[in-house]
């Protein structure tokens, strides 16, 4: 099940759910817009080595705008800290910003029961385009969860702004001969 405006609305309310700051007029039928916050994350390295941590350069979205090129991976970040320790958190790209030919967060949608943090947003795009710090960027859903709750305690919990992968800490299983 998946909670509507209203009940996202009371679940913020009564601290089901933790949206920092919580505008209600980014309340939709059945999910919360989240903003673009102002730092990018690039990766500097012209081949990313998942087994390995990657340099990364970060720079802030100036008031003008900044130009995302195609074929570049972007990391940026929700304005907004959202959590719980209740729902599931599923974060999807804005119809609206998909229609301007930019994927968001494509490939790692969903959240961690008890994370709670800004959401690092993975960014790119298939023709140039200008983004702004505070557009409306994506929309979290929050869905219910069904037995035991296990929260999350992982290395990317109270993020504040991008996060590069730590995909290179995690331990390669054996082989079973």
């Amino acid at each position: 099940m998946i909670l509507t405006g209203p009940e996202i609305t009371a679940a913020v309310r009564d601290g089901r759910v933790r949206i920092e700051p919580f505008i209600s007029g980014q309340v939709n039928p059945n999910s919360y817009n989240v903003r673009l916050g102002e730092t990018l994350m690039i990766y500097t390295d012209r081949v990313i080595d998942a087994h390995r941590h990657n340099p990364t350069r970060s720079l802030r979205i100036p008031d003008s705008g900044y130009e995302l090129q195609p074929g570049e991976l972007y990391l940026g970040h929700t304005q907004e800290q959202v959590g719980s320790d209740i729902f599931v958190p599923l974060l999807f790209g804005r119809s609206s910003v998909g229609r301007l030919g930019l994927f968001v967060e494509i490939t790692a949608p969903i959240g961690d029961i008890g994370f709670h943090g800004q959401w690092t947003l993975m960014l790119s795009p298939i023709r140039p385009l200008r983004v702004y710090a505070g557009m409306k960027i994506g929309q979290i859903m929050f869905f219910l969860s069904v037995g035991p709750v296990d929260l999350y305690h992982g290395k990317y919990q109270d993020a504040r702004g991008p996060q590069p992968s730590g995909y290179w800490q995690d331990p390669i299983p054996a082989v079973a001969s």
